[in-house]
Protein backbone atom coordinates (compact mmCIF):
# COMPACT_ATOMS: atom_id res chain seq x y z
CA UNK A 1 0.00 0.00 0.00
CA UNK A 2 1.46 3.37 -1.06
CA UNK A 3 0.96 6.68 0.73
CA UNK A 4 -1.33 9.16 -1.02
CA UNK A 5 0.59 12.41 -1.63
CA UNK A 6 -0.50 15.25 0.66
CA UNK A 7 -2.39 17.98 -1.24
CA UNK A 8 -1.96 21.55 -0.06
CA UNK A 9 -5.55 22.44 -0.92
CA UNK A 10 -6.81 19.66 1.38
CA UNK A 11 -5.02 21.14 4.40
CA UNK A 12 -7.20 24.25 4.50
CA UNK A 13 -10.92 24.78 5.02
CA UNK A 14 -10.92 27.47 2.32
CA UNK A 15 -8.45 28.80 -0.20
CA UNK A 16 -7.31 32.11 -1.66
CA UNK A 17 -9.50 35.16 -1.20
CA UNK A 18 -12.43 32.83 -0.60
CA UNK A 19 -11.11 32.77 3.00
CA UNK A 20 -12.08 36.41 3.53
CA UNK A 21 -14.73 37.32 6.06
CA UNK A 22 -18.11 38.07 4.51
CA UNK A 23 -18.53 41.78 3.62
CA UNK A 24 -21.30 42.31 6.18
CA UNK A 25 -19.22 40.74 8.96
CA UNK A 26 -16.23 42.90 8.07
CA UNK A 27 -18.36 46.06 8.08
CA UNK A 28 -19.72 45.18 11.53
CA UNK A 29 -16.21 44.60 12.88
CA UNK A 30 -14.95 47.94 11.57
CA UNK A 31 -18.04 49.94 12.53
CA UNK A 32 -16.66 51.02 15.91
CA UNK A 33 -13.21 52.06 14.69
CA UNK A 34 -12.09 55.65 15.47
CA UNK A 35 -12.50 58.25 12.72
CA UNK A 36 -9.26 58.51 10.74
CA UNK A 37 -9.49 62.30 10.24
CA UNK A 38 -7.77 62.89 13.58
CA UNK A 39 -4.58 62.07 11.63
CA UNK A 40 -4.46 64.59 8.76
CA UNK A 41 -1.56 62.80 7.08
CA UNK A 42 -3.66 59.63 6.75
CA UNK A 43 -5.03 60.14 3.24
CA UNK A 44 -6.74 56.74 3.11
CA UNK A 45 -7.78 54.64 6.10
CA UNK A 46 -10.72 52.35 6.76
CA UNK A 47 -13.43 54.84 5.87
CA UNK A 48 -13.85 53.87 2.19
CA UNK A 49 -13.14 50.09 2.18
CA UNK A 50 -10.16 50.86 -0.03
CA UNK A 51 -7.30 48.54 -0.96
CA UNK A 52 -4.54 49.94 1.27
CA UNK A 53 -3.69 52.64 3.80
CA UNK A 54 -1.92 55.78 2.57
CA UNK A 55 0.16 58.17 4.70
CA UNK A 56 1.45 61.44 3.27
CA UNK A 57 5.10 62.30 3.93
CA UNK A 58 5.39 65.53 1.93
CA UNK A 59 3.85 67.24 -1.11
CA UNK A 60 5.32 64.70 -3.52
CA UNK A 61 5.46 61.50 -1.46
CA UNK A 62 2.98 59.25 0.28
CA UNK A 63 3.55 55.74 1.67
CA UNK A 64 1.10 52.96 0.79
CA UNK A 65 0.90 50.04 3.24
CA UNK A 66 -1.04 46.82 2.84
CA UNK A 67 -1.09 43.21 3.99
CA UNK A 68 -2.73 40.14 2.48
CA UNK A 69 -2.45 36.43 3.20
CA UNK A 70 -4.54 33.30 2.79
CA UNK A 71 -4.58 29.51 2.60
CA UNK A 72 -3.79 27.40 -0.49
CA UNK A 73 -6.14 27.23 -3.44
CA UNK A 74 -3.72 25.13 -5.53
CA UNK A 75 -1.60 22.10 -4.69
CA UNK A 76 1.68 23.23 -6.27
CA UNK A 77 3.59 24.99 -3.46
CA UNK A 78 5.54 27.33 -5.73
CA UNK A 79 2.36 28.34 -7.54
CA UNK A 80 0.68 29.01 -4.17
CA UNK A 81 3.54 31.31 -3.17
CA UNK A 82 3.42 33.13 -6.50
CA UNK A 83 -0.35 33.64 -6.37
CA UNK A 84 -0.31 34.89 -2.77
CA UNK A 85 2.50 37.36 -3.49
CA UNK A 86 0.86 38.68 -6.66
CA UNK A 87 -2.39 39.18 -4.78
CA UNK A 88 -0.71 41.11 -1.95
CA UNK A 89 1.30 43.41 -4.24
CA UNK A 90 -1.86 44.19 -6.23
CA UNK A 91 -3.16 46.46 -3.48
CA UNK A 92 -0.26 48.86 -4.08
CA UNK A 93 -0.95 49.03 -7.81
CA UNK A 94 -4.69 49.43 -7.14
CA UNK A 95 -3.92 52.71 -5.33
CA UNK A 96 -1.89 53.98 -8.29
CA UNK A 97 1.42 53.34 -6.54
CA UNK A 98 4.60 51.36 -7.06
CA UNK A 99 5.85 48.78 -4.52
CA UNK A 100 9.27 49.16 -2.90
CA UNK A 101 9.57 46.18 -0.51
CA UNK A 102 7.70 43.31 1.11
CA UNK A 103 7.71 41.33 4.35
CA UNK A 104 6.66 37.68 4.37
CA UNK A 105 3.80 36.35 6.52
CA UNK A 106 4.10 32.60 7.07
CA UNK A 107 2.08 30.14 9.12
CA UNK A 108 2.71 26.44 8.48
CA UNK A 109 1.74 23.08 10.02
CA UNK A 110 5.35 22.01 10.38
CA UNK A 111 4.32 18.54 11.56
CA UNK A 112 2.48 17.92 8.26
CA UNK A 113 4.51 19.64 5.55
CA UNK A 114 8.11 18.88 4.63
CA UNK A 115 10.60 21.71 4.84
CA UNK A 116 11.16 21.46 1.07
CA UNK A 117 7.49 22.26 0.41
CA UNK A 118 7.58 25.34 2.64
CA UNK A 119 10.77 26.51 0.93
CA UNK A 120 9.01 26.21 -2.44
CA UNK A 121 6.16 28.41 -1.20
CA UNK A 122 8.63 31.06 -0.07
CA UNK A 123 10.58 30.80 -3.30
CA UNK A 124 7.40 31.30 -5.30
CA UNK A 125 6.65 34.49 -3.40
CA UNK A 126 10.22 35.72 -3.78
CA UNK A 127 10.13 35.14 -7.54
CA UNK A 128 7.05 37.34 -7.94
CA UNK A 129 8.63 40.05 -5.81
CA UNK A 130 11.64 39.87 -8.11
CA UNK A 131 9.33 40.37 -11.11
CA UNK A 132 7.90 43.44 -9.35
CA UNK A 133 11.45 44.68 -8.70
CA UNK A 134 11.26 44.54 -4.90
CA UNK A 135 12.99 42.55 -2.14
CA UNK A 136 11.44 40.35 0.51
CA UNK A 137 13.17 42.25 3.29
CA UNK A 138 12.04 40.18 6.27
CA UNK A 139 8.90 38.73 7.76
CA UNK A 140 7.40 36.63 10.53
CA UNK A 141 6.53 32.93 10.83
CA UNK A 142 4.44 30.79 13.17
CA UNK A 143 3.45 27.14 13.53
CA UNK A 144 -0.23 26.98 12.57
CA UNK A 145 -2.77 24.18 11.96
CA UNK A 146 -3.39 25.31 8.36
CA UNK A 147 -0.87 26.62 5.80
CA UNK A 148 -0.96 30.43 5.47
CA UNK A 149 1.24 32.63 3.32
CA UNK A 150 1.19 36.24 2.17
CA UNK A 151 3.00 39.54 2.29
CA UNK A 152 2.93 42.93 3.92
CA UNK A 153 3.88 45.35 1.15
CA UNK A 154 5.07 48.95 1.21
CA UNK A 155 4.80 51.27 -1.81
CA UNK A 156 5.10 54.92 -2.75
CA UNK A 157 2.83 57.28 -4.67
CA UNK A 158 2.70 60.96 -5.54
CA UNK A 159 -0.42 62.16 -3.65
CA UNK A 160 -1.66 63.86 -6.82
CA UNK A 161 -1.68 60.46 -8.55
CA UNK A 162 -3.28 58.52 -5.72
CA UNK A 163 -6.36 56.65 -6.93
CA UNK A 164 -9.05 55.52 -4.49
CA UNK A 165 -12.09 53.34 -5.08
CA UNK A 166 -14.35 56.20 -3.99
CA UNK A 167 -13.71 58.77 -6.73
CA UNK A 168 -15.66 57.38 -9.69
CA UNK A 169 -17.74 60.00 -11.53
CA UNK A 170 -21.16 59.79 -13.09
CA UNK A 171 -20.65 59.02 -16.78
CA UNK A 172 -17.43 57.05 -16.28
CA UNK A 173 -16.92 53.79 -18.14
CA UNK A 174 -15.79 50.76 -16.14
CA UNK A 175 -12.94 48.54 -17.34
CA UNK A 176 -12.04 45.12 -15.92
CA UNK A 177 -8.55 43.84 -16.73
CA UNK A 178 -8.78 40.08 -15.96
CA UNK A 179 -11.30 37.30 -16.41
CA UNK A 180 -13.67 36.18 -13.66
CA UNK A 181 -14.03 32.63 -12.38
CA UNK A 182 -11.04 32.07 -10.09
CA UNK A 183 -13.18 30.94 -7.14
CA UNK A 184 -15.11 28.55 -9.37
CA UNK A 185 -11.85 27.08 -10.68
CA UNK A 186 -10.61 26.78 -7.09
CA UNK A 187 -13.72 24.84 -6.10
CA UNK A 188 -13.13 22.47 -9.01
CA UNK A 189 -9.47 22.01 -8.01
CA UNK A 190 -10.45 21.16 -4.43
CA UNK A 191 -12.72 18.40 -5.77
CA UNK A 192 -10.15 17.15 -8.30
CA UNK A 193 -12.37 18.17 -11.22
CA UNK A 194 -10.12 20.64 -13.08
CA UNK A 195 -7.61 19.41 -15.65
CA UNK A 196 -4.05 20.68 -15.91
CA UNK A 197 -4.91 23.09 -18.71
CA UNK A 198 -7.50 24.74 -16.47
CA UNK A 199 -5.10 24.91 -13.54
CA UNK A 200 -2.45 26.47 -15.77
CA UNK A 201 -4.95 29.05 -17.05
CA UNK A 202 -5.89 30.03 -13.52
CA UNK A 203 -2.29 30.25 -12.33
CA UNK A 204 -1.37 32.38 -15.35
CA UNK A 205 -4.16 34.83 -14.53
CA UNK A 206 -3.54 34.96 -10.78
CA UNK A 207 0.23 35.49 -11.16
CA UNK A 208 -0.13 38.36 -13.63
CA UNK A 209 0.93 41.47 -11.73
CA UNK A 210 -1.49 44.41 -11.81
CA UNK A 211 1.39 46.79 -12.47
CA UNK A 212 -0.81 48.61 -15.02
CA UNK A 213 -2.38 50.39 -12.05
CA UNK A 214 0.63 52.70 -11.72
CA UNK A 215 0.42 53.60 -15.42
CA UNK A 216 -3.34 54.18 -15.25
CA UNK A 217 -2.84 56.60 -12.38
CA UNK A 218 -0.65 58.79 -14.59
CA UNK A 219 -3.76 59.69 -16.63
CA UNK A 220 -6.14 62.29 -15.24
CA UNK A 221 -8.97 60.63 -17.17
CA UNK A 222 -8.70 57.66 -14.78
CA UNK A 223 -10.73 58.64 -11.74
CA UNK A 224 -10.93 55.51 -9.55
CA UNK A 225 -9.19 52.17 -9.16
CA UNK A 226 -9.69 49.03 -7.13
CA UNK A 227 -8.87 45.36 -7.55
CA UNK A 228 -11.52 42.67 -7.68
CA UNK A 229 -10.80 40.04 -5.03
CA UNK A 230 -12.79 38.13 -2.42
CA UNK A 231 -16.11 40.01 -2.64
CA UNK A 232 -16.50 39.40 -6.37
CA UNK A 233 -17.26 41.91 -9.13
CA UNK A 234 -20.57 42.85 -7.47
CA UNK A 235 -19.04 43.39 -4.03
CA UNK A 236 -16.14 45.51 -5.19
CA UNK A 237 -18.40 47.35 -7.62
CA UNK A 238 -20.67 48.11 -4.66
CA UNK A 239 -17.72 49.53 -2.72
CA UNK A 240 -17.06 51.89 -5.65
CA UNK A 241 -20.75 52.85 -5.73
CA UNK A 242 -20.99 53.51 -1.99
CA UNK A 243 -17.76 55.50 -1.83
CA UNK A 244 -18.55 57.54 -4.92
CA UNK A 245 -22.20 58.21 -4.10
CA UNK A 246 -23.33 56.75 -7.42
CA UNK A 247 -24.76 53.64 -9.09
CA UNK A 248 -22.49 51.10 -10.74
CA UNK A 249 -24.03 49.35 -13.74
CA UNK A 250 -22.48 46.03 -14.85
CA UNK A 251 -23.12 44.54 -18.30
CA UNK A 252 -23.06 40.80 -17.58
CA UNK A 253 -22.59 39.91 -21.27
CA UNK A 254 -19.44 42.05 -21.44
CA UNK A 255 -17.71 40.48 -18.44
CA UNK A 256 -14.56 38.54 -19.41
CA UNK A 257 -14.47 34.98 -18.04
CA UNK A 258 -11.89 32.26 -17.65
CA UNK A 259 -12.44 29.65 -20.38
CA UNK A 260 -14.42 27.10 -18.35
CA UNK A 261 -15.94 29.40 -15.72
CA UNK A 262 -19.50 29.32 -17.09
CA UNK A 263 -19.41 25.56 -17.68
CA UNK A 264 -18.12 24.83 -14.17
CA UNK A 265 -20.56 27.25 -12.53
CA UNK A 266 -23.46 25.50 -14.27
CA UNK A 267 -22.06 22.19 -12.98
CA UNK A 268 -22.28 23.46 -9.41
CA UNK A 269 -18.63 24.28 -8.64
CA UNK A 270 -19.38 27.30 -6.46
CA UNK A 271 -17.58 28.38 -3.28
CA UNK A 272 -19.24 29.00 0.06
CA UNK A 273 -17.82 32.53 -0.11
CA UNK A 274 -19.96 33.23 -3.17
CA UNK A 275 -23.09 32.39 -1.19
CA UNK A 276 -21.92 34.49 1.78
CA UNK A 277 -21.18 37.41 -0.53
CA UNK A 278 -24.70 37.44 -1.94
CA UNK A 279 -26.23 37.16 1.53
CA UNK A 280 -24.14 40.15 2.64
CA UNK A 281 -24.90 42.62 -0.15
CA UNK A 282 -27.64 41.18 -2.37
CA UNK A 283 -30.19 43.68 -1.04
CA UNK A 284 -28.21 46.48 -2.73
CA UNK A 285 -27.95 44.74 -6.10
CA UNK A 286 -30.55 44.68 -8.87
CA UNK A 287 -30.35 41.61 -11.12
CA UNK A 288 -32.31 40.93 -14.30
CA UNK A 289 -35.37 38.74 -13.77
CA UNK A 290 -33.91 36.07 -16.05
CA UNK A 291 -30.55 35.82 -14.25
CA UNK A 292 -30.01 32.13 -13.39
CA UNK A 293 -28.30 31.05 -10.17
CA UNK A 294 -25.11 30.03 -11.96
CA UNK A 295 -24.70 33.50 -13.45
CA UNK A 296 -25.26 35.05 -10.03
CA UNK A 297 -22.53 32.73 -8.76
CA UNK A 298 -20.14 34.19 -11.35
CA UNK A 299 -21.05 37.73 -10.31
CA UNK A 300 -20.39 36.97 -6.62
CA UNK A 301 -17.44 34.64 -7.25
CA UNK A 302 -14.47 35.47 -4.98
CA UNK A 303 -11.47 36.35 -7.09
CA UNK A 304 -7.97 35.66 -5.85
CA UNK A 305 -5.46 38.08 -7.41
CA UNK A 306 -8.19 39.35 -9.71
CA UNK A 307 -8.06 42.21 -12.17
CA UNK A 308 -8.29 45.95 -11.75
CA UNK A 309 -11.69 47.65 -11.93
CA UNK A 310 -11.07 51.05 -13.51
CA UNK A 311 -13.43 54.04 -13.62
CA UNK A 312 -12.36 56.20 -16.55
CA UNK A 313 -13.80 59.07 -18.56
CA UNK A 314 -15.84 57.48 -21.37
CA UNK A 315 -13.87 59.07 -24.19
CA UNK A 316 -10.66 57.46 -22.87
CA UNK A 317 -12.07 53.96 -22.27
CA UNK A 318 -11.46 52.27 -25.63
CA UNK A 319 -7.95 53.68 -25.83
CA UNK A 320 -7.16 52.23 -22.42
CA UNK A 321 -8.62 48.83 -23.33
CA UNK A 322 -6.32 48.74 -26.35
CA UNK A 323 -3.28 49.78 -24.31
CA UNK A 324 -4.04 47.26 -21.58
CA UNK A 325 -4.36 44.40 -24.05
CA UNK A 326 -1.07 45.40 -25.67
CA UNK A 327 0.50 45.50 -22.18
CA UNK A 328 -0.37 41.85 -21.51
CA UNK A 329 -3.96 41.91 -20.25
CA UNK A 330 -5.72 40.18 -23.18
CA UNK A 331 -9.15 40.03 -21.52
CA UNK A 332 -9.34 43.73 -20.60
CA UNK A 333 -12.84 44.96 -21.49
CA UNK A 334 -15.35 47.73 -20.86
CA UNK A 335 -17.84 46.03 -18.52
CA UNK A 336 -20.13 48.80 -17.35
CA UNK A 337 -20.62 52.43 -16.40
CA UNK A 338 -21.30 54.79 -13.52
CA UNK A 339 -24.70 56.50 -13.26
CA UNK A 340 -26.60 58.69 -10.84
CA UNK A 341 -28.24 56.66 -8.10
CA UNK A 342 -27.00 54.06 -5.65
CA UNK A 343 -26.12 50.38 -5.40
CA UNK A 344 -25.27 48.07 -8.28
CA UNK A 345 -27.45 47.14 -11.24
CA UNK A 346 -26.71 44.27 -13.63
CA UNK A 347 -28.05 44.55 -17.18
Amino acid sequence: MTDVPLRLSQLSHGGGCGCKLAPAVLRDLLAGQPVAQVFPQLLVGTETADDAAVWQIDEKTAVIATTDFFMPMVDDPRAFGRIAATNAISDIYAMGGRPIMALAILGMPIDKLPVETIREILEGGRSICAEAGIPVAGGHSIDSPEPIYGLAVIGLVDPSKLRRNADARVGDALILTKGLGVGIYSAAIKKGALDQAGIDEMVTSTTLLNRAGADLAEDGAVHALTDVTGFGILGHGLEVARGSGARVVIDRAALPLLTRAAELAQAGFVTGASTRNWAAYGAEVTLPENCPDWQRALLTDPQTSGGLLVAVAPEAAEGWVRRLREAGYPLASVVGRVEEGEGVAVT
